[in-house]
């Protein structure tokens, strides 16, 4: 078993340090009828399948002699939601203020011009778009855009951001317009892993503590890689007042990291329910008590990387219960700025 994840790990590693294989990935899982959630040349069916699963918006085909082709491939994951979209006939788009999501607009080829707020951005395979749901957006995509998009929901990033910094926001998230995402390989080597995991797991949204872990994913990865208006504030510490069943469940967590543990054997060990520890956990420390024990464990794997007295990462990483290698490295990535492998290195 070992070398077979040491292989898988090996192999998934390299593919991501490689731009071209995420274009790959995404160009061949989103072409596919499965995920098919129109193809037509009617422009009021377009418009209107579009909007059901974005929001309604203005279209305007540019030119007279063009018509429409349009296709799009769609994959809904909880807050989250990931598309393939083309024209194939350049369009004006206006949807004005997005208001309840955030909008990734990667394209796979062709362009856009974009005007989102104060920004404005030609949009390219090697730049892609952040829109932020507060600044009023027009779009011209050109005929030959194939545009990737990852929508976020405005609730799941924003609260995601209030646990990291402790406190409320003052004013709205906004990003940066222009994102070379290609160049971000945490970003990058997230969006094939996106897609394998609906490959793998078809019914996907019926698993809701899988697609809890991979909103969590992906909001702190485009938090943490991409710069924002809150970027340069530093996160505080979280209150220190916390319940005493909160404090009891961490102090056991701290010691029993290394053992099986089930969320019911914590709710045992606190003298509360499982929803009391929940709303606890969610409260004061703005995660599950889960997700604590899995950053516990990703920090003592960091810790024994770069202790440097490991033979491999693949040993580490099962060790500490981290069985899917491909998303270990890439929450590693995300968390820490650098691959499991680059850390062994500085050990």
């Amino acid at each position: 078993m070992g070398n077979s994840w040491s292989r898988y790990y090996s192999e998934s590693e390299s593919r991501c340090s490689d731009p071209k294989y995420a274009l790959t990935k995404i160009t061949t899982h989103l072409n596919s009828s499965e995920h098919m959630l129109f193809s037509s040349n009617d422009f009021d069916e377009v418009k209107s399948m579009v909007g059901r699963v974005m929001q309604p918006h203005q279209l305007n085909i540019v030119g007279n002699n063009q018509k429409l082709d349009a296709r799009m491939h769609y994959i809904p994951l909880g807050d989250i939601s990931m598309s393939r979209l083309r024209y194939s006939a350049s369009v004006e788009i206006t949807p004005g203020e997005l208001s309840s999501f955030f909008l990734v607009q990667m394209p796979l080829s062709g362009g856009a011009s974009i005007e989102s707020g104060d920004q404005c951005l030609d949009s390219t395979p090697n730049m892609a778009s952040v829109l932020s749901p507060d600044q009023h957006t027009f779009m011209r995509w050109n005929a030959d855009n194939d545009q990737f998009m990852v929508r976020i929901s405005r609730s799941l990033l924003e609260r995601t951001l209030v646990g990291q910094l402790g406190h409320p926001l003052e004013q709205p998230l906004v990003f940066e317009l222009g994102f070379e995402w290609q160049h971000c390989q945490a970003w990058r080597c997230l969006m094939p892993y996106l897609l394998e995991c609906t490959t793998q797991v078809p019914d996907i949204l019926q698993h809701k503590l899988i697609t809890n872990q991979i909103e969590q994913l992906i909001s702190v990865t485009l938090l943490s890689t991409h710069q924002h208006n809150y970027s340069e504030i530093p996160a505080n510490r979280r209150c220190s007042i916390r319940p005493r069943h909160v404090r009891r469940v961490q102090e056991y967590l701290q010691a029993h990291a290394h053992e099986p543990i089930t969320v019911e054997q914590l709710a045992q060990i606190a003298g509360v329910s499982l929803r009391s520890l929940y709303s606890g956990f969610k409260e004061f420390l703005h995660i599950s008590p889960m997700q604590y024990l899995r950053d516990l464990r990703m920090e003592h794997v960091r810790t024994e990387l770069l202790a440097g007295e490991t033979p491999s990462v693949t040993g580490v990483a099962l060790r500490w219960g981290f069985a899917h290698m491909g998303r270990f490295s890439a929450e590693y990535k995300a968390r820490y700025g650098e691959t499991p492998s680059e850390s062994l290195k500085r050990g």
